[in-house]
């Protein structure tokens, strides 16, 4: 009898190649593709989901770094890379922004990237040297207008949801500020510090542990509430009434690529949603899980590209 039900589960298999790819998926190590490099909130999570799919679906999960263009050269890898499951793409704020931000990208991210998992949203922060003399936000900006000019905002690239944070402040408050865009929130974060330049309105994720350590100042959270993790740090809204923006993560795939590894990445995702380690590590870093189904999470790509398309053309950010 046993042997009468394991012969027809593999002749079911061989005659459904997706139940037997689903099966099997992953057979060889899969790539997360990083479009920043080491340091930033995107490789933060990107290797904490690393380590969870390798102890639940026993193969390795390789994060690559490929930084640069603004956050469109590790898409455009991806876009470009064969749909078979195996690589995968850190879904990031910057890609609902760029599709208004740039006027010529070689692909479509809502049509060239499959949706696979939310992961999650968190904060931006408002940060800035210990050193500099604003401590809130009315005395930044009251500083700001009395040098006008002179302070330099950094960014961990133009188009990121860091830039356009610092661009809808701008634009709200009237304070004239000098974009600086690095390569990612690490390198932007280490000229930060020494105050080399002077605001960055940050991930909460990659700032998180220099706030708590004391190495940089959080002037205020850019969500419409309070954030758990810094409960004692005001919002920007409490001082600038309907400021709000939110940094958001996921994971996509190329177009075309097997729905079985879609799925089965979605629900190991969804499981660390249940797992308490887990969740703790999602709360350290100051974000609230992104839950459902790929369809789901193609529908938070959705609202948030045109949620920042109108706030790219009202504030009139432009690419560098």
């Amino acid at each position: 009898m046993h042997r009468f039900v394991r012969s027809a589960a593999l002749a079911l298999s061989l005659a459904i190649p997706g139940l037997a790819a689903a099966a099997d998926y992953p057979a060889h190590p899969v790539r997360i593709i990083v479009s920043y490099p080491p340091g930033g909130s995107t490789d933060l999570l990107a290797r904490l989901m690393s380590a969870w799919f390798q102890d639940k679906l026993k193969q390795p999960f390789v994060v690559e770094n490929k930084p640069g263009g603004g956050n469109n050269i590790g898409v455009e890898y991806v876009v470009k890379s064969a749909p078979d499951g195996y690589t995968m793409f850190l879904v990031n704020p910057a890609n609902g922004i760029n599709a208004t931000l740039y006027k010529n990208l070689p692909f479509n991210f809502i049509s060239d990237i499959a949706p696979v998992a939310g992961l999650i949203r968190s904060p931006n922060v408002m940060e800035v040297p210990v050193s500099f003399p604003a401590k809130t936000v009315a005395e930044f900006i009251a500083y700001c207008k009395a040098n006008p000019g002179k302070i330099n905002m950094a960014s961990s690239g133009s188009g990121t949801s860091v830039h356009l944070s610092g661009e809808l402040f701008k634009h709200m408050t009237g304070c004239d500020m000098l974009h600086v865009p690095y390569k990612g929130a690490g390198p932007a974060i280490a000229d930060l510090i020494p105050g080399q330049v002077h605001v960055l309105f940050d991930n909460l994720p990659s700032s998180i542990g220099h706030i708590r350590g004391g190495k940089l100042r959080a002037i205020a959270v850019t969500s419409a509430a309070r954030s758990p993790e810094l409960p004692d740090v005001p919002t920007v809204a409490e001082t600038v009434p309907g400021y709000e923006a939110t940094a958001w993560f996921g994971l996509g795939m190329p177009k075309g690529s097997p729905r079985e590894a879609i799925d089965k990445i979605n629900a190991t995702v969804n499981a660390a949603f249940s797992d308490p380690g887990m969740l703790k590590r999602f709360a350290e870093l100051g974000g609230t899980p992104i839950k459902g189904t790929p369809e789901d999470f193609g529908k938070v790509i959705a609202a948030e590209t045109a949620k920042w398309e109108k706030v790219v053309i009202s504030s009139g950010a432009k690419a560098e």
